[in-house]
């Protein structure tokens, strides 16, 4: 390589270009997503130092009483080590990669993507971006039918900085919120939220956060002080799917 291609090479001008295409654009967590990362050469020859697929969302962060949302890495996968790519080459990379089984789900304000980077040493540095729609597996789908068959509706899911207390692999988890809005829970509470925290094993730890509605001036102190809201923490696997909103149910009731 001349010189002056090096030069060019090291701006970016003329520079490799790479294009993820996933076999299919959704998956469950803990679910295999396979595709293929086809990397065209520039007009220079350059050595690709790495190649590098990211699993990443967004989430809200708090400092200073102020709420703002910051991209959070969910996970990252090497593809390939260092090799050099000839002007105009083509090259196809197949992958595979599990969804991690703690991958948040695309409700309301979430979105996940998979972005595509080549690390090329004093070079702009070529990168792509797709979007995945997660899906609930048939655990998570079956609390969430479980909670709407309840009478409650999906008010917003959203990604937001975990308390220390329950932070485990990543810095955020995913909230949904629900109202009443008919059902025997109308009137009575104000809101319930859940969160999942699915386990190695297969199991899935559910927090349910109830929100109890304020009455008279006692409960309205209660609300301030926050002294309304009870956290319930229990564990479902598949076998609870047939009885998942009796379940439910059970739970909900001793706290509503």
């Amino acid at each position: 390589m001349s010189f002056f291609n090096k030069v060019l090479a090291s701006v970016g001008i003329g520079s490799a270009k790479v294009d993820t295409k996933l076999e299919k654009d959704s998956a469950a967590p803990g679910e295999a997503l396979r595709g293929v990362v086809e990397i065209t050469g520039g007009s220079t020859e350059q050595k690709i130092d790495d190649i590098y697929l990211s699993l990443n969302t967004t989430y809200i962060k708090e400092s200073d009483d102020k709420k703002y949302t910051v991209s959070g890495l969910i996970d990252r996968f090497r593809l390939a080590h260092s090799f050099t790519l000839a002007a105009n080459e083509r090259k196809e990379i197949p992958f595979t990669f599990n969804l991690p089984t703690d991958t948040p789900l695309s409700f309301g304000k979430t979105k996940i993507w998979v972005a595509t980077g080549l690390d090329i040493k004093n070079a702009v540095d070529p990168a792509d971006k797709d979007y995945i729609r997660v899906v609930a597996s048939p655990l998570m789908d079956s609390v969430l039918n479980a909670v709407s068959s309840m009478g409650f509706r999906l008010r917003e899911a959203e990604c937001e900085q975990a308390p220390h207390r329950l932070r485990s692999r990543l810095p955020f988890i995913q909230e949904f919120e629900f109202v009443p809005v008919s059902g025997p829970y109308r009137g009575k509470l104000d809101e319930l939220e859940v969160v999942f925290f699915p386990q190695a094993n297969g199991e899935t730890e559910i927090m349910i956060q109830v929100d109890r509605k304020a009455r008279g001036l006692g409960g309205f102190l209660a609300e301030a002080l926050e002294m309304d809201e009870t956290f319930v923490r229990f564990t479902v696997t598949n076998a609870d799917i047939p009885y998942m909103q009796q379940k439910l149910q059970s739970v909900i009731a001793k706290y509503a």
